[in-house]
């Protein structure tokens, strides 16, 4: 037996035939429509399964694809501390995207193979790390943070470790500071 409200008398009272023929016809348009959603659901993942070898590779270089505009938003999407100066660390260690290191290896940061920590890198070339894209290095770059910076609360210890730990040249960081504010 199934009843309905009737908010004029504020009660429940017995469900009509044409109420429930209503109620079947709702519930039957419901499971059709449901169906039909999840056939052609079914069918793009099953077409996703064909596509040529030719294809997959064009959708994969085009993810990988290098930009300033895309390193930025992968640097951000990976949380890495200070993301700013870290983008001008990437453009000044990678001459402006423009190095030897970075078109041959991927090699955003010129980092070294990895010892002590985790990595994503492939092997050496010209003594730096290489990598198979250029978004494995910025996160081994986010490895490297998790392992050596994890202390580091603020900007001004960021830039003390780096003055102290990151990079040869005495002006280093003055040069990421002045990139990094543009």
């Amino acid at each position: 037996m199934l009843y309905k409200f009737d908010k004029h008398k504020m009660n429940y009272v017995k469900a009509t035939r044409s109420y429930l023929r209503v109620i079947l016809i709702v519930l039957t348009c419901s499971a059709l429509s449901f169906g039909v959603a999840l056939y052609m659901q079914t069918n793009k993942l099953n077409s996703i399964k064909y596509i040529t070898e030719e294809t997959r590779l064009l959708v994969l270089n085009q993810e990988n694809e290098f930009s300033e505009v895309k390193l930025k938003e992968y640097i951000i999407g990976l949380n890495i501390k200070f993301p700013h100066i870290v983008f001008a660390q990437a453009k000044l260690e990678s001459g402006y995207f423009k190095s030897t290191i970075f078109k041959e290896n991927n090699n955003l940061f010129g980092m070294r193979v990895a010892s002590r920590r985790p990595t994503t890198n492939k092997g050496e070339n010209r003594g730096h790390a290489v990598f198979d894209t250029w978004k494995e290095s910025v996160l081994d770059y986010a490895f490297y943070q998790a392992r050596f910076l994890g202390d580091i609360k603020t900007e001004g210890e960021y830039i003390q470790y780096l003055k102290a730990n990151y990079a040869e040249d005495p002006g280093y960081v003055d040069k990421v500071i002045k990139l990094s504010k543009k």
